[in-house]
């Protein structure tokens, strides 16, 4: 019976500091948040005390005590808030801390901080990361600090997790840890955007492409096929990784015309969160113009492609506007507008809308689980139109449904519209062995537009790629795979332009193993044969 009263307690005890949890002035929605109530069995309520944690007294003060055992240790104490149902317009984290010897560890945030992040109804991991407030060294005495940011529209759980995060040494004492409602006007301001400026065209550059029919020519009426390689880096690394370098090879040596660069918004405008110093984003975008310059005076051309998935975001919409207004009519610049659409509507795709109207028309093996930033999207033909209006009229890329795959819709009626004086537009398609019916996904497409197989490649073994289901591994992989020759064959018999995935040694399907840009068996090999001018002949479509 007693323990059936201690039992009964301690639920009436939760539920109680859950009921604080409302979005009342300074009532924090994170309960127990001053770690002075006890749980009936002698530990800070709703707090869980771990390996290095522990529940301290001094005088009136309680607090939780995080200690490093060994360099390098992880000791975190790990808590969820849903997001209250009138969603504030905006909330506060508040820390009162003390800091003793707190040593970075191999990492400069290797420290002893607040993490902070959200995540989506289906525990996604949203990409809007709160700031952490962090502590180094030794306080003096106990210091507060406090954070404010805004609720994503995604957003179903805030996770806080105080922490000596990987740190060498020391011990962060935590007194007061709230979350409480607040107000848009406690928001920081917005990262600057500062606007480019057109950049100087140097030469010599390629001639100038325009769309015709289902083809590119030259404005004097060649015809011009593009073939070449995605030099990848530039969305995951500010710096990028041996750009500069890759791309004399890729043209040179590989015979590549025309080179594909991913990038990322983040990066263009300085706003990533281990950018450095670069808080303007203007050592990215020189990286960008060197990479145009060096691919340019080899004769090759230079597609920016926007590396997003999902739905475009209005920040999508300013990239494009900025790339525009730099990049107006640059003969050997080619406008990729985004990487990999999936998970909406056609009509949504071209026209915007919210991202769950209509039918959904894509299906397909989900290829990552990056959530979408907003429920809402400009669409498509938005990036067209803002490009547009800058009067760059240069050729434009656009990818289809089902990460950038099916290209269906475009004989649907969901063809893009261009403006009077632009070069056109070509479509995109990526794809990989867990794709199947090329006709109708991109080869009948192809009858009337020109296609940009923007990414193309095989992997060396399907445990490389575990996200892909056994269902939808359509090919034996491995030495007896043909998959490579029909696919490369496909893209001769119908001129499709195209860029192979990857030239990079980590990013797969790999078209190099490594930096001395050794072709991959698997793959690679192919690819440098095909850049040479080799013929291949299909065995089948898939």
């Amino acid at each position: 019976m007693k323990h059936l009263f201690l039992f009964i307690s301690m639920i009436v005890l939760s539920l109680s500091l859950t009921a604080r949890a409302d979005e009342a002035p300074g009532v924090s929605l994170l309960s127990n948040s001053d770690f002075k109530t006890d749980d009936g069995t002698g530990k800070p309520a709703g707090w869980p005390i771990k390996d290095g944690i522990t529940w301290e007294q001094e005088g009136d003060l309680r607090f939780l005590r995080f200690t490093s055992p060994e360099a390098g240790k992880m000791v975190m104490a790990y808590r969820q808030i849903p997001v209250p149902a009138s969603r504030p317009e905006a909330l506060e984290v508040h820390v009162r801390a003390r800091a003793n010897d707190v040593k970075p560890g191999a990492k400069a945030w290797n420290d002893a901080r607040v993490m902070i992040q959200w995540k989506d109804a289906k525990g996604k991991v949203l990409k809007q990361m709160p700031p952490a407030p962090a502590f180094k060294g030794t306080t003096n005495g106990w210091v507060d600090k406090r954070v404010y940011f805004a609720i994503p529209a995604k957003a179903a759980v805030l996770e806080i997790m105080p922490c000596l995060f990987n740190a060498a040494s020391g011990t962060l004492d935590i007194a007061t840890l709230e979350v409480l409602p607040s107000t848009a006007d406690k928001l920081p301001a917005p990262p600057p955007m500062v606007p480019s400026e057109p950049i100087a065209v140097a030469t010599p550059v390629p001639t100038q492409l325009k769309v015709v029919g289902n083809e590119l020519r030259t404005l004097d009426g060649k015809s011009v096929w593009l073939q070449g390689l995605c030099l990848d880096s530039m969305q995951w690394n500010a710096v990028g990784e041996k750009i500069l370098i890759s791309l004399p090879v890729a043209i040179e040596q590989w015979h590549a015309n025309v080179i594909r660069l991913p990038v990322v918004e983040e990066f263009w405008f300085g706003w990533g969160k281990w950018q450095g110093k670069d808080r303007e984003g203007k050592n990215y975008r020189k990286i960008v113009d060197d990479a145009i310059a060096a691919a340019n005076s080899r004769g090759a051309y230079l597609v920016i492609d926007l590396h997003r998935f999902g739905a475009p975001t209005p920040k999508h919409v300013a990239f494009w506007k900025d790339v525009a207004i730099r990049y107006k009519d640059h003969p050997g610049v080619v406008f990729e507008l985004f990487n990999e659409p999936h998970d909406i509507s056609w009509k949504v795709w071209r026209d915007g809308g919210n991202i769950k109207e209509g039918d959904n028309d894509d299906v397909g093996v989900k290829e990552n689980n990056e959530a979408m930033d907003e429920d809402n999207t400009p669409g498509i033909q938005a990036l067209v139109d803002v490009i547009r209006q800058q009067g760059a009229k240069n050729l434009i890329i656009a990818g289809g449904l089902n990460w950038s795959y099916n290209l269906q819709g475009i004989l649907k009626g969901f063809d893009l519209k261009d403006h009077d004086g632009g070069y056109g537009i070509m479509y995109s398609t990526h794809v990989y062995p867990w794709k199947k019916d090329w006709q109708k996904n991109f080869i009948d497409v192809a009858a009337k537009y020109p296609i940009f197989v923007g990414e193309v490649g095989c992997p060396e073994k399907w445990e490389d790629f575990k996200f892909i289901p056994e269902g939808e591994r359509y090919e034996e992989l491995g030495p007896s795979c043909t998959w490579p020759n029909d696919m490369l064959a496909t893209i001769q018999k119908y001129k499709l332009n195209w860029t192979g995935f990857s030239f990079h040694p980590k990013c797969g399907p790999m078209v190099i193993s490594d930096w001395d840009y050794t072709p991959t068996a698997y793959w690679g090999v192919y690819v440098k044969r095909a850049l040479a001018g080799e013929q291949f002949t299909a065995q089948k479509l898939r």
